[in-house]
């Protein structure tokens, strides 16, 4: 596996590599690696010829108030899980190689990035589709791999391809959880003993809301008002927000649930903020 930290360097071998016709496949991560990742790189090499991993903490995407400063970083953990796992290439880049001089150019997706996670913070999904979309030019993946832990990053990266006409395929691939529930996250390092167990009310929620749909339950209002009120039971958890809405497009659902629905929630628990979801057929 070869470690790569320029732009230049990384275009010379995709360049070679589609001269030879070869296929390439990108996870995009920001680094800290857990099976949530390995389970994309691993997909990535089975359906590609070449896969890459990106590793990049990328500032744009992190309000003034986030944990910029403090995501966790080791590239030694990085690099020894992303090869077990197969990885052929990681890209490593500088700030200062993706964000060279006076940067001024932006990619966005309008509407959709205001709701959910959008609405409390502002600008990121802006600096997720500029980062994304250098990582896609840089690298010109024939397939990019993204987790449905972040499904409104999914829709909106999926949105973002299609209007723009890039060429890649988005693979979505499923939550991967602890065995106890719990989504896999870079931040859960962030929760203490109390707070990781503390944090397992968000799987109960969602649990519970797999069980209400399947009984029968339509109302999107009695499912919501129930998940807050398993969450509110727990009290190091504080709502930022429960959801439900339309899987595909994040629209919102008026009246009675019907087709293809995803509860969506944030919530703190302590300082450290999670974000979960589940889909299901109404």
């Amino acid at each position: 596996m070869r470690i790569i930290n320029d732009v230049a360097s990384m275009r010379n071998i995709v360049c070679k590599a589609k001269m030879e016709g070869r296929t390439i496949g990108l996870v995009p991560t920001m680094g800290y690696l857990h099976e949530g990742h390995l389970s994309l790189i691993r997909k990535a090499v089975a359906d590609n010829d070449i896969a890459i991993t990106s590793i990049f903490v990328n500032p744009i995407q992190f309000g003034p108030d986030e944990d910029f400063e403090y995501y966790p970083r080791d590239m030694a953990h990085d690099s020894r899980l992303a090869e077990q796992a197969g990885c052929d290439i990681i890209f490593a880049p500088t700030v200062k190689e993706m964000y060279p001089g006076a940067f001024k150019t932006y990619v966005e997706v309008c509407d959709i990035t205001d709701r959910l996670c959008g609405a409390f913070r502002p600008g990121h999904f802006r600096g997720v589709t500029t980062v994304v979309s250098k990582l896609f030019n840089i690298i010109n993946p024939d397939r990019a791999y993204f987790g449905q832990k972040d499904a409104q990053q999914l829709v909106i990266i999926k949105k973002m391809v299609k209007d723009l006409n890039f060429p890649v395929d988005i693979v979505p691939m499923p939550i991967v959880r602890e065995p106890d529930g719990l989504a896999m996250s870079s931040r859960n390092k962030y929760l203490t003993p109390e707070e990781r167990k503390a944090a397992l009310v968000l799987f109960r929620a969602l649990f519970e809301v797999k069980d209400m749909i399947e009984g029968g339950q339509r109302d999107k209002d009695i499912i919501i008002n129930n998940v807050k009120d398993t969450i509110a039971s727990e009290p190091l958890a504080k709502i930022e927000y429960v959801e439900i809405v339309n899987a595909d497009t994040l629209d919102n659902i008026e009246g009675e649930m019907k087709g293809k629905v995803m509860l969506a929630l944030a919530v703190r628990i302590g300082k450290t903020r999670l974000i979960d979801n589940i889909v299901l057929e109404a």
